[in-house]
């Protein structure tokens, strides 16, 4: 079986690849990027936490000066790992 999965790779020219996330679900997927877009057009820094285990935190002017990309591949559902940030804590 074959689903999509959905990528945003930030990469800086002096931090090297600051952040390469994978998302299964679109929305969150579109959610991540308009918070990231947001970032940019209020030159505000970049500050996620999924309350659990994923903190990120990239200062205006170093996203600013980052290389962003988006991507979006088919894969067989066995291969795929779901981000930090789309994984649900159950108990």
């Amino acid at each position: 079986m074959n689903t999509t999965s959905y990528n945003i790779k930030i990469v800086n020219e002096k931090f090297g690849t600051i952040l390469n996330e994978n998302f299964i679900n679109d929305v969150q997927f579109k959610l991540f990027l308009k918070m990231i877009h947001g970032s940019l057009e209020l030159k505000n820094s970049l500050t996620f936490f999924n309350g659990v285990d994923f903190l990120i935190h990239i200062p205006y002017d170093k996203l600013v000066d980052s290389i962003i990309t988006t991507g979006v591949n088919t894969y067989d559902i066995t291969e795929i790992v779901k981000s930090k940030i789309e994984t649900l804590i159950t108990k």
